[in-house]
């Protein structure tokens, strides 16, 4: 069966694919509220001859107890600009990130002059198959995915912002595993009754392009990607055939992203990790406990994904691996180039508040054995020569309790370590200083740890002037 507006053969689970977009709304007796008006509008404006796209919506409302946020996700079929090299493509846009209703039932109600709910909706284009008469369902159920980590942990995603994914977007055998955010070429940003948003636009990227987003920026990798067509070009289109990355479509791409790490430094402040210390650096630690992960059988056996009660919390517990945490609630992925110090508040989810003072007593280590995941401790060699080269601390939160392990350079204000007194915790709450002299050696010995697949496990790296051992284990332990 052709695609055709308002039908479609196929529905996501929990899901239904809905007729048109105002009997979707559920407001067939009465007006579509303000804020999703507006932003069907700016949809109208973009598609004049699409006024019914097919939609997936939720069989139960979020509002009304259902488990998915997005209230609909819309499917357009993009023509494309052949003058551009912008092939068609199908655009995903949803509807329940922003306040739709301005009537509390779901967001705090902020008035027209402040963000609408998050402040933001998900987009994503998908290159269109030749042939292909129907738009795939898997897109939205990322959708709802990505969201329910935003509702869960009330985490916004901005322009910038990475997702480590670890695993090809639609299950097939694509390079294309991670995402990162740029803002919909078309969309932008609009205003409605509720507030402002922000159309973020998911881009799927490879897991070369992933590293060159978390040592560099993500803003810079997605300038790289609108100019080279193979990579997504100028509307950022994510191809799942894509066989190379931006360093295989233009070689002086590498220099560029090398060129950017040194003079900029990385604008990432930390990423959850599984990491455990102890007061002996010669000591062996525990096996650090882990999620289960999905198997590849799991996933091969499933043509889409499929957003179940026990798969949202696997993927909360994937965001939680992959997202990164900075400022405004947790900042996923804010450019921090120019702060100047660091408080708790810049820890994602900050030392709890309780009734014992002794939380917050300041605990000196006389020397220090941390041991971290693979994932994570292979971020260590970003920390040091993109951050704390540059006089920026860098954060791993873990992502089991709330203890956190903070890497701190001179230059950084409201430590309460130094020179003096390198490591100490409070509460669960760990700094690490960073001499200027020491950290040229360190970036030497942890450089290794650029490559994980040339990394044998556990590998220890001592310092044994400093009293400082880091050990990195391998994922399952």
């Amino acid at each position: 069966m052709d695609w055709k507006e308002g039908q479609g053969p196929v529905q996501v689970p929990g899901q239904e694919v809905a007729q048109d977009v105002a009997g979707a709304a559920g407001e067939a007796s009465g007006p579509i509220p303000a804020g999703l008006e507006a932003l069907y509008g700016a949809c109208r404006s973009i598609y004049p001859d699409q006024p019914n796209p097919l939609q997936v919506t939720a069989l139960v409302k979020y509002w009304l107890g259902g488990p998915d946020p997005l209230d609909y996700i819309s499917m357009y079929a993009n023509p494309g600009d052949a003058k551009l090299n912008i092939p068609p493509h199908w655009h995903y846009i949803s509807f329940g990130c922003s306040d739709l209703h301005g009537d509390g039932r779901v967001h705090e109600q902020t008035g027209p002059e402040n963000p609408s709910g998050f402040g933001f909706e998900l987009t994503m284009r998908l290159k269109r198959e030749e042939g292909e008469k129907n738009p795939p369902t898997w897109p939205a159920a990322i959708m709802q995915g990505l969201a329910k980590y935003v509702f869960q942990s009330e985490s916004m995603l901005c322009v910038g912002d990475h997702v480590s994914w670890h695993c090809p977007l639609d299950n097939s055998e694509s390079r294309v595993q991670h995402m990162l955010m740029g803002e919909d070429p078309q969309l932008g940003t609009v205003s409605t009754p509720n507030g402002s948003v922000q159309f973020v636009q998911i881009v799927g990227i490879t897991t070369e392009e992933l590293r060159a987003t978390q040592h560099w920026n993500g803003v810079g990798v997605i300038d790289i990607i609108k100019r080279l067509p193979g990579a997504g070009g100028p509307w950022m289109l994510t191809d799942m055939r894509r066989g190379e990355s931006i360093y295989e479509l233009d070689p002086s791409v590498a220099e560029e992203v090398e060129n950017g790490i040194e003079n900029d430094g990385s604008n990432l402040s930390g990423v959850s990790a599984r990491l455990a210390w102890t007061e002996d650096e010669a000591s062996s630690l525990p096996p650090l406990t882990s999620q289960p992960p999905r198997s590849e059988t799991d996933a091969d056996s499933e043509p889409s994904p499929r957003i179940s009660h026990v798969e949202s919390e696997q993927i909360r517990n994937t965001l939680q691996k992959g997202l990164l945490q900075g400022a405004n609630k947790t900042g996923i992925g804010h450019n921090l180039q120019d702060e100047k110090g660091i408080s708790e508040g810049d820890v994602e989810g900050n030392v709890p508040t309780t009734d014992s003072a002794e939380l917050f007593v300041t605990q000196r280590l006389e020397s220090l054995h941390l041991t971290i995941n693979l994932e994570s401790g292979c971020l260590l060699p970003l920390a040091l020569r993109g951050r704390l080269k540059h006089g920026r601390h860098f954060t791993f939160k873990s992502v089991v309790d709330v203890s956190a392990v903070t890497l701190v350079p001179p230059s950084v204000a409201g430590a309460f370590v130094d020179a003096s007194c390198p490591y100490a915790s409070r509460g669960p709450w760990l700094q690490v200083f960073i001499p200027d002299d020491l950290l040229p050696t360190m970036v030497e010995d942890l450089a290794d740890l650029a490559d994980p697949d040339e990394v044998t496990l556990p590998a220890t790296f001592r310092w044994p002037n400093r009293k400082l051992a880091i050990t990195v284990v391998a994922e399952e332990m």
